[in-house]
């Protein structure tokens, strides 16, 4: 078993869509992969069909059921708010041990690729002292980094991997969504990642599906 962590350099950013298409990749390609979205928040119960992991679920081609969602998100909340806050909003708290627990007991018990889609960006908080990045740090699982060619990504994206680099953590790739609008083109924001990280693999992910197949084939042969 091999587990990679999904996260992002902000929310909105695209994880949940990275995630997918390397599901349907490693599928099409006959290796075994199973997923887990721990964390969610801006979950409507009454819509979960629209919710994050019920997308992810949606990959495998098979029908999902709510218990499946909850299987793989046991701590969902309703505030599209970072997962402390959103918790506050309820009078609940996110216990850090067992967030661990459960993903290595996940992983424990599967064979293949496992993927960890985290939640918001790799600094979120999940509880007063604790950030996405720790969560990250005690699993040491290498890492994939989604983020994309928006106003304001080079900044962003290089502070996350800044942070990656002083905890040791292994960057397997940095995947390039395309965001719907960039006053950059994708190979300009990928060419300028390069100058200042070029021992990484940056796999760009453009919008339309032509090339999607391709990325997703680079994106997988890195984990």
């Amino acid at each position: 078993m091999s587990a990679v962590f999904v996260t992002g350099t902000g929310t909105d950013i695209g994880k949940t869509f990275v995630t997918a298409g390397l599901i349907r990749h490693l599928r099409t390609a006959g290796r075994r992969v199973h997923v887990l979205k721990p964390v969610v928040t801006g979950f409507d119960a009454t819509q979960w069909q629209d919710s994050d992991p019920a997308l992810l679920l949606s990959a495998f081609g098979k029908a999902v059921a709510f218990e499946d969602v909850t299987r793989i998100s046991p701590w969902r909340f309703k505030a599209a708010l970072s997962p402390n806050m959103a918790a506050e909003r309820e009078g609940r708290t996110i216990a850090f041990d067992e967030v661990i627990g459960f993903c290595r007991q996940a992983g424990a018990s599967s064979s293949g690729t496992v993927l960890i889609e985290g939640v918001g960006g790799i600094m979120v908080p999940l509880d007063s002292s604790r950030t996405v990045l720790d969560w990250i740090t005690v699993l040491r699982s290498p890492i994939i980094l989604v983020t994309g060619t928006y106003v304001g990504t080079i900044s962003h994206t290089l502070t996350a991997l800044e942070v990656s680099t002083r905890r040791n953590i292994d960057v397997a790739a940095v995947a390039v969504s395309e965001s719907k609008t960039s006053a950059a083109s994708l190979e300009e924001t990928i060419d300028t990642f390069r100058r200042f990280a070029n021992s990484l693999d940056f796999v760009g992910i453009p919008r339309a599906a032509d090339g999607l197949d391709d990325a997703f084939a680079r994106l997988a042969a890195l984990i």
